[in-house]
């Protein structure tokens, strides 16, 4: 038999073959994936790259005050495995080692036992944070111990020099250091910076020796925001919604002072309140910013935003006299419309400084339900206003379809609609500034890490802004207002020092299917100062108010809302009303209680 064989040539073949291709294969690799395996890990062994945080950029007022910053500080960790190493290399035993460990917890207020617990649990572990926010003496102090595996290394901590002040409006950030509410979380990308780098080349024994320019990135620090917010003014108005609440039992309220003729937030707040730094000791209610994402049936401070249309229109006109008849009104034989504080006949200035849910009714009846909503939606009620917050509710006006015969009476009372105390306030701006629905706004510019201007928000020019109604009008529905706080539903409540036009609210709050609570209101005030120039607008919500103690907008919400107008007029040193003119002489002759002076000849009602 040949010693050669065509079966065996081809097995050798084959083998040959499928060596070579293993070959190629390995080259292959080695020259593709596995050679950058292989960098990847010379790399690693030659090279150590840290990364430089970027500090977060600070949120001021427009003072200038720091709301929101970030500051350095230490923290101490534990190298768990270097510890345990350290005290077996030495011979020390475990109870030199929880000793010492408990005279480092009591420094820096830890628990120890956790800390021991945490230690066995992880022995190869490399880090362990024990404590943030220690101070130079207690470094010191715990450096004295000369533990092993004890360290400290810098950090970066999200600081609220005011506490709790405008919490609202600032929001808050997470142990990660990203916004989770507020201007911290809609400014993210302005505030949070750019983290850089460095790749330092080691030696064998893992010693840094040098560093090549590209292996470095600086960090690029994140843009400050500067506020429209004024920090007094802010401080003032919690402070006042907070005793007015506090004073009134109430479940909550909400209190939003603005610039009527820029759309500038000079405070927005909302209690009860919360610190931003101890969010564990807060509730997830407490930091809802109602003023912006809750919204509610305003009541009557819906009213003038009905008649300042009227009079425009010529649908009605000042000293039209309604035919109020009694205190209960029928006008399709089922739903009574009511005055709780009936006095007759009354003209359309008087439906609105008295608050008559009556001569109101009478009026949406002769507009109709298309002119009554047209009129709503251009004070912008039904979208949102745009404030740079996130979350904000654009409120609900029902589209026309919806309305029925009952909508007429319902919307003019102030229900069948909600609004945010935010496009309350805005809306109110239009009487106050000759007619315009200015933009609300809280940022006045953007500057970057070394303090130049980035942007600057400019104000809408006011003639540009939507003409809601003319500036005749909104001069007489203002005028109309200031009889509210000398002889309407607010008597008593003005100032002695400048001239206050405003509005009261008070409605009973939704159960849903349940009906109307009886017992449960939403009291509101709306005003502004001085009603000659007017250089501010308050909107002051207040909800729940215990009714024992009080419950109308003209005894709950008028005069804290005053006071905050008093305080403001004061601190931006604004001059002092001249006296307030008198109605025109064709209004006088038909005004309740008026009797050549702004006084009533018998006692006013205590609110609505």
């Amino acid at each position: 038999m040949s010693p050669f064989s065509d079966g065996r040539a081809r097995v050798v073949l084959v083998g040959i073959a499928a060596l070579l291709v293993g070959m190629i294969g390995r080259v292959a690799y080695l020259q593709t994936y596995g050679r950058q395996k292989t960098i990847r890990l010379v790399e690693r062994q030659q090279y150590t790259a840290t990364t430089s945080i970027a500090r977060r950029g600070t949120i001021l007022s427009r003072n200038g005050y720091p709301m929101a910053a970030t500051v350095q500080t230490t923290s101490l960790y534990v190298d768990p495995q270097f510890l345990l190493q350290q005290y077996q290399r030495e011979r020390r035993n475990l109870n030199q080692m929880d000793s010492d460990l408990r005279k480092m917890c009591k420094l820096v207020e830890c628990n120890v036992d956790q800390l021991i617990e945490l230690i066995g649990a992880g022995p190869g572990s490399r880090y362990l944070k024990v404590a943030e926010n220690v101070d130079q003496r207690t470094r010191e102090a715990v450096e004295s111990l000369h533990i092993p595996g004890v360290g400290f290394e810098p950090m970066l901590v999200r600081y609220y020099p005011m506490g709790s002040t405008a919490s609202h409006v600032l929001g808050t950030v997470g142990a990660d250091g990203k916004g989770l509410e507020g201007l911290e979380l809609k400014f993210e990308h302005n505030l949070a910076g750019k983290n850089g780098f460095t790749r330092l080349e080691k030696d064998a024994r893992r010693r840094p020796i040098g560093v090549e320019a590209e292996d470095y990135v600086p960090p690029s620090h994140g843009q400050h925001l500067v506020l429209t917010i004024d920090a007094n003014i802010q401080m003032l108005a919690e402070e006042e919604l907070a005793d007015a609440c506090e004073k009134f039992g109430a479940k909550r309220g909400e209190v939003i002072v603005i610039d009527p003729k820029t759309g500038e937030i000079l405070a927005l707040a909302n209690w009860p309140t919360f610190n931003p730094q101890n969010l564990v000791d807060s509730k997830p209610e407490d930091r809802l910013n109602r003023a912006i994402v809750v919204p509610y049936e305003p009541g009557s401070t819906l009213k003038p935003f009905i008649m300042g249309p009227a009079l425009a229109w010529n649908i009605t006109r000042a000293n039209e006299v309604w035919p109020i008849q009694s205190a209960t009104y029928i006008p399709y034989g089922s739903r009574h419309v009511t005055d709780t504080h009936y006095g007759g006949p009354l003209c359309s200035w008087d439906v609105l400084v008295k608050s008559s849910n009556i001569g109101m009714s009478m009026l949406a009846e002769r507009m109709g339900n298309a002119k009554v909503r047209e009129g709503l939606a251009l004070f912008g009620f039904g979208r949102p206003t745009g404030l740079e917050l996130p979350g904000e509710d654009e409120g609900r006006l029902n589209p026309l379809k919806k309305w029925n015969h009952f909508s007429t009476e319902s919307v003019a009372q102030g229900y069948e609609m909600m609004v945010t105390p935010l496009q309350l306030a805005r809306a109110f701006c239009v009487y106050a500034n000759g007619g315009r629905l200015v933009r609300p706004r809280l940022i006045q510019g953007i500057l970057d890490a070394d303090g130049n201007v980035v942007a600057k928000e400019r104000a809408q020019a006011l003639e540009m802004c939507p003409q809601v109604v003319d500036a005749v009008t909104a001069a007489q529905v203002r005028r109309i207002l200031c009889d509210v706080v000398i002889r309407g539903t607010a008597q008593g409540k003005g100032s002695k020092y400048w001239n206050i036009f405003g509005k009261t609210g008070t409605a009973h709050i939704s159960m849903g299917k349940r009906g109307y609570d009886q017992n449960l209101f939403n009291s509101s005030f709306m005003g502004g100062a001085p009603a000659e120039d007017p250089k501010i607008v308050v909107a002051m919500v207040i909800h729940e108010a215990d009714r024992k103690l009080g419950h109308f907008g003209g005894t709950v919400s008028a005069p804290a809302a005053v006071r905050v107008i008093e305080r403001t007029m004061g601190y931006l040193q604004v001059p002092q009303s001249p006296p307030l003119p008198p109605p025109p002489a064709d209004v006088t002759g038909v005004l309740q209680g008026y009797h050549g002076k702004i006084v009533l000849t018998a006692a006013a009602p205590a609110g609505h």
